[in-house]
Order: structure tokens, then sequence, then C-alpha cells
């Protein structure tokens, strides 16, 4: 059984009896595809960086809305296998609200302008460098690390699920929110973490086009690989922010 790392794509993804309403499946001459990914991907991607851009300029303050809408539209898009391009494409544009109102309070809060530029070249680089590294066959995707993989995960969504109640309740979480060592290094690691599931991405992508899934699942692959970036990306911020206050 197939095992990825990134939630946004479950072992069922490869699964034909999820998908028994829909009659793309069985459309032999449309094949999953490494252009055909990248491209969806890049529209993705213009989306969000579109409306970010726009949001940060002007209406930083749709950010609220941009992550209420992002997480909602995620969790169906995750939890019903949607494939369902209108869908994507709406997940991106809210995020791409998201992403450009809080870039905003982070170089406001920060006092850092071009924090934001920073945060995305950066996370464009290890885009870029674990994609060699997977192509390289240096890091393989297997068995052990997604269990690993899924295991840090875990801890992390835990970790941040309970600095969360505890701001209502008033209980912070030490040290790993601040800007001294431990605080740098969870930051690392969490990007660390990130970075592998680029790797579960890829190596989605390749395993659905070594068993010639259908080009809808094109779509879920783009979507599964911006859940990443965009989750890089603000992680990288914080880390940035971190780094602006010592």
């Amino acid at each position: 059984m197939y095992r990825s790392g990134n939630p946004a794509l479950s072992d069922s993804t490869f699964d034909k009896s999820n998908y028994q309403d829909s009659t793309w499946w069985d459309d032999s001459s449309q094949f999953m595809s490494i252009e055909g990914t990248v491209e969806k991907t890049s529209i993705l991607l213009i989306i969000t960086t579109t409306l970010a851009i726009a949001t940060y300029l002007f209406m930083p303050g749709l950010a609220i809305i941009g992550f209420i809408g992002g997480f909602i539209l995620v969790m169906i898009i995750v939890f019903s296998g949607s494939t369902n391009p209108f869908l994507i494409c709406s997940y991106a544009a809210f995020e791409g609200l998201a992403l450009g109102g809080i870039t905003r309070f982070f170089e406001t809060y920060a006092g850092y302008p071009g924090m934001g530029i920073l945060a995305a070249a950066l996370t464009f680089l290890i885009l870029g460098a674990m994609l060699l590294i997977y192509r390289a066959k240096i890091i393989q995707w297997d068995r052990n690390l997604a269990i690993a993989v899924s295991s840090a995960l875990l801890a992390i969504i835990l970790i941040y699920l309970i600095s969360f109640i505890g701001i209502f309740l008033g209980i912070e979480v030490p040290y790993i929110h601040g800007s001294g060592p431990i605080g740098i290094g969870f930051s690392l690691f969490v990007i660390g973490i990130g970075a592998l599931c680029l790797v579960a991405d890829f190596d989605f992508i390749e395993k659905g086009i070594e068993r010639g899934a259908p080009k809808q699942l094109e779509w879920r692959a783009a979507f599964g690989l911006m859940v990443t970036l965009i989750w890089l990306y603000i992680e990288i911020l914080i880390l940035l922010s971190k780094l602006s206050r010592r």
C-alpha cells in the first residue's frame, strides 16, 4: 500500500473505489504526467501569489477570511478526496488572502521590510534543493521514513494545538515560540519536516505516473504540493521573525 507523509495525499488517493461516481477514472486516453502536474501547480501558485500581493498592499484585514476559508476548504478536500479544480483553486485563492495578511503582520511586527520576499525565496530554494536530492536518490521515500515523518507531523500538530488552546487559558508553551536557541531549533526542526514532506509529494507524483493514474489526479497532486509549500512559507516567516528579535 502506498503511504504518503502529506495528510493531503492519503493512502486511498489511488483507490479507484473512492471515485465510483466519476467517469474520468476510466478515460484511458488521459494519464497523469509531470507536465500536467507542473502546469496545475503553476496555476495555483499564480492565484495564491496574485491575491497575496493584493492583500498585502491593500487589504491585510482579509487575512482572517483567508484563514477560515482556507481551513474549511482544506478539510473538505482532504476528507472528501476531491479533485475538483474549482474547490482546489478556491483554496489557493483563500490562502493568498491569508498569506498576504500574515506577511504584512510579520513585517510590521518584526520591523523587517522584505521579510516576505526572503521567505518566498527560501521556500522555493528548499523546493529546488529537495527536488534535486530526490532526483539524485539521496533520500528515498519508504515506509520507515513515512512513519517517522507522520509521527513528527502529529507531534507538531499537537504542540500547536496545545499552544492555541493555551492562548484562551492564559497558558504559554515555554521556549518554542521564543527567539532563544530552543525556539529557533524548534522552527528549524519544523521546516526540516516540511522539507521531507516535499519528498513525499514528489514520490506521490512519481508513483501516480508509474501507475498510470488518471489525469484528474494532477489536481490532487498540485493541491498537496501547495499545502506543503504554504506551510513551509509560514514556518520560514516565523523563523525569520524569531531571528529578527535576537
